[in-house]
């Protein structure tokens, strides 16, 4: 299975175009020390050439650039074959309309967040206006779902929705299970396994075993410190409070998680706060010496 981390940045891009944080201020004074990120996305693929979007980002025009484009002939070319969600916030989901230019568009996604996508954001009407939009409904907890092309044909990949803790979109008029998952893709052919968990807000010791069976991983790594909007003087809510569990801290994720087995380990969805980001920072080193990577736009990997 082929992953490439199309984006890497928590919502707002890195820098964030009203930002003048000590990170977005280096982003702009001084690249070398902190590269421009994309808004979170990934792809994944079972032959290098036709892909599955792991959530839909605004930035996802400029995203499909990092995917390879060697072997189009045609005058009109669809790489995604599909779209995966794991919540419906407007950061993960704003590309499905930017595509509408697909003519036809399958989505899988919970029941929780395709209602809110319907009814509460409306994309998926807008989308229709120009687009045939199918889905496939994901049962958190349930069986993997096969990941199909767009002439049905099975691809040799699957998908797993697992429930994790974090809050529903502030515009969700229902706070359904399911608003926010994490997403387990299986390759049938290697037995890779790729653990897409952007959004989560408590790392327990039933999610550590479920990650633990990923080859690669790439968690939620928003904020470094729980506090953080706070120090930094841009908001009173916590990390937590807002439905991420930070890197560092007695709370944080970076023992738990720079100590599972997995390959690859990736932290990813970085907020343009987050000290992390900078190349030079001692928030960067200590999380290299844990064995895991920043995430960056283009990161590829084979599993």
């Amino acid at each position: 299975m082929h992953v490439t981390l199309l984006g890497a940045a928590a919502g707002g891009g890195f820098p964030q175009w009203n930002c003048w944080c000590p990170a977005c201020r280096a982003a702009r004074t001084d690249p070398a020390r902190a590269l421009p990120r994309t808004q979170s996305s990934a792809a994944v693929s079972a032959d290098g050439r036709r892909w599955f979007l792991l959530n839909a980002s605004p930035d996802i025009h400029r995203q499909l650039a990092l995917l390879p484009d060697s072997r189009v002939h045609d005058v009109r070319h669809v790489p995604i074959e599909g779209i995966a969600l794991t919540d419906a916030e407007l950061d993960h989901t704003l590309g499905i309309a930017l595509m509408r230019e697909a003519g036809a568009l399958h989505l899988y996604a919970t029941a929780a967040v395709l209602g809110t996508l319907e009814r509460d954001s409306r994309v998926l009407p807008v989308t229709r206006a120009f687009a045939a939009v199918d889905v496939t409904i994901l049962e958190p907890g349930g069986l993997p779902t096969p990941l199909r092309y767009r002439d049905g044909s099975p691809s040799g990949l699957s998908i797993e929705a697992v429930e994790v803790a974090g809050d529903p979109p502030r515009f969700a008029s229902d706070g359904a299970p399911g608003h926010t998952v994490g997403l387990w893709v299986h390759d049938g052919a290697t037995g890779g396994t790729c653990a897409f968990v952007p959004g989560c807000g408590a790392l327990d010791a039933a999610l550590l075993a479920r990650l633990a069976t990923a080859d690669l991983v790439l968690l939620d790594g928003t904020f470094f410190t729980d506090d953080e909007l706070q120090r930094q003087g841009i908001g009173q809510r916590t990390a937590t409070q807002l439905g991420h569990a930070p890197i560092g801290g007695g709370t944080g994720t970076l023992a738990a998680f720079g100590g599972l087995p997995s390959r690859h380990k990736v932290y990813t969805h970085i907020n343009n706060t987050n000290l992390v980001l900078l190349e030079d920072s001692l928030e960067r080193q200590a999380v290299e010496r844990a064995g895991i990577l920043v995430g960056k736009d283009g990161l590829e990997f084979q599993i």
